[in-house]
């Protein structure tokens, strides 16, 4: 065999050159599998929390330690009083609309009112020109009397027929024929009669008068047009506007309820609302409900009136509508913002007396804008979370805004001791009731034993600890103000300041200390 078949051009063998190709590519997929592993851990490193970060709400897990407690805000559960309100879009309908035609034919003499004006019912409107009605009504009268002498000259004659007829000197058929004309007579007087007084209506209705009491619309006609009973614009169109009427839909299921209610001695309260449902138009009260259900909507028509005695109400204006269907009675209610739905259903947390969190199944009631009924779970005086409750699990510590700095971690910090079980640890760590203003429960106030409470404590102030300035005192007591629980704590703690008690001493200087290093910058 030739060497040059075996060595390449560069002098080293073909089988070297082969081995380290397999070898690269052995290491370069190596090195691959390592990249796409370590991807892989930090994408779920960074998706899932680590097994430290646990919550004492999820299954199995604890708080991590030394995590900062949440500041929340909370509400008082109290019993009162919370209106059931039904809302809706309405429309006001004036309880009459009257358009004024003239019932006789005539030209227009006199028109007495101006657009928009308020008239009372019988309140004369216009004229028409009575002038031809009057001559008519003189005809019938003048008929009536010519007549009405006839009859009496007819009853004359036959009176006299009747005395000639006892005497036997007239045949019976002249009286007879002489009483049916007397009774003619009579009945051709009834006619003029009625001719009469169709001629006085006739010239009554050249007058115009309200029918309604209302406001009066745009004017269509002027004096001198001549008008009639046929005219589609008429005279004037009245719509009366006090008391008037508010056409609202409401729910097919609060049908019943309503209907119910309608029945009781006590009105239903209506408020009816601008469009921007920030100023109240007028107060009312519920009126009535129709017959039937709006197929098309699941609707049912109702009605409230309002007196509009301010006229805050125009004819066909779309107002929004508030029904005050009813009043629950000492109902235990929460802010709207306390309440949160889960898996399971609706919770609240409930706020311990050591700063921590309770998670309290609760049933939800009724429910207004800002106020939510519970109807069971919860106790009236039971202090709940409103603000921060996102960031809460089940046992979490909490902070209030009234609390001093390091109040929300003391949960975790009692009882801690040091790793020999010496009393160090506790000594430094104080309750959460310290914080807050109050005395410790296991530390005794009195002065006997003020000095032994000052032995047990290395960091006791001195006797020369000033005490808070007046304006400290009011920034500590007004920071508590809406906690009457932390309040009462808060005056304790300067009753026992004022009177030198070396723990209070030292729990003040200790909350100065704090206040300083967090107001100190950062290095």
């Amino acid at each position: 065999m030739d060497p040059k078949a075996e060595t390449p051009e560069n002098g080293a063998p073909t089988s070297s050159r082969r081995r380290l190709s397999r070898r690269a590519s052995i290491i370069g997929s190596v090195i691959a599998v390592l990249a796409l592993a370590g991807t892989g851990w930090l994408a779920w490193h960074l998706t899932h929390p680590a097994a430290d970060t646990k919550t004492a709400g999820g299954p199995g897990g604890a708080f991590r330690r030394g995590a900062p407690a949440t500041t929340v805000g909370v509400a008082t559960a109290e019993k009162t009083s919370i209106p059931i309100v039904l809302e809706a879009l309405g429309t006001v309908t004036p309880q009459a609309t009257v358009r004024v035609r003239p019932q006789v034919s005539g030209v227009m003499e006199k028109v007495l009112f101006k657009e928009g004006q308020m008239v009372k019912a019988g309140e004369l409107l216009a004229t028409i020109d009575p002038r031809q009605f009057e001559m008519a009504l003189m005809q019938a009268v003048g008929q009536r009397q010519r007549d009405e002498a006839q009859l009496d000259s007819a009853r004359v004659t036959l009176q006299r027929f009747k005395t000639l007829l006892e005497q036997d000197s007239i045949a019976r058929q002249e009286v007879d024929t002489q009483a049916a004309l007397v009774k003619q007579l009579e009945g051709t007087v009834v006619i003029d009669k009625a001719n009469e007084g169709t001629a006085r209506l006739n010239l009554g209705y050249t007058r115009v008068v309200a029918p309604v009491s209302g406001r009066v619309g745009l004017r269509t006609v002027d004096v001198g047009n001549v008008v009639n009973s046929s005219d589609a614009n008429g005279i004037a169109l009245i719509t009366q506007v006090s008391p008037i009427d508010v056409v609202f839909s409401i729910p097919q299921d609060r049908a019943g309820e309503l209907q119910q209610n309608a029945g009781g001695n006590t009105a239903m309260k209506v408020v009816a609302l601008d469009r921007t449902r920030t100023a109240t138009l007028d107060t009312g009260v519920f009126a009535s409900l129709d017959n039937q259900v709006d197929t098309t909507t699941g609707t049912v028509r109702a009605k409230a009136r309002f007196a509009n005695s301010k006229l805050t109400l125009f004819p066909s204006q779309f107002v929004n509508v508030q029904l005050q269907v009813k009043t629950l009675e000492d109902a235990v209610v929460v802010p709207v913002t306390a309440v949160r739905l889960g898996s399971t259903g609706d919770y609240v947390y409930v706020l311990n007396a050591d700063r921590t969190v309770s998670l309290r199944p609760v049933q939800r009631g009724q429910a207004t804008v800002e106020k939510i009924a519970i109807t069971s779970g919860l106790k009236a005086g039971e202090r709940v979370i409103t603000e921060g409750a996102d960031r809460l699990k089940d046992g979490a510590s909490v902070v209030l805004p009234g609390d001093a700095p390091g109040a929300g971690m003391s949960g975790r910090r009692r009882g801690a001791s040091a790793p020999g079980g010496g009393p160090s640890a506790a000594g430094r760590q104080r309750p959460a009731s310290d914080a807050a203003g109050g005395p410790p429960a296991s530390m005794s106030t009195s002065p006997a034993s003020a000095p032994a409470a000052a032995a047990l404590q290395p960091d006791a102030a001195p006797p020369s600890i000033a005490g808070p300035t007046t304006e400290q005192r009011q920034r500590m007591l007004d920071q508590v103000k809406d906690d009457p629980a932390a309040l009462e704590r808060r005056k304790r703690f300067l009753e026992q300041i004022d009177k030198g008690d070396p723990a209070a001493l030292a729990r003040w200087q200790g909350m100065k200390d704090n206040r300083a290093q967090s107001q100190r910058p950062a290095q």
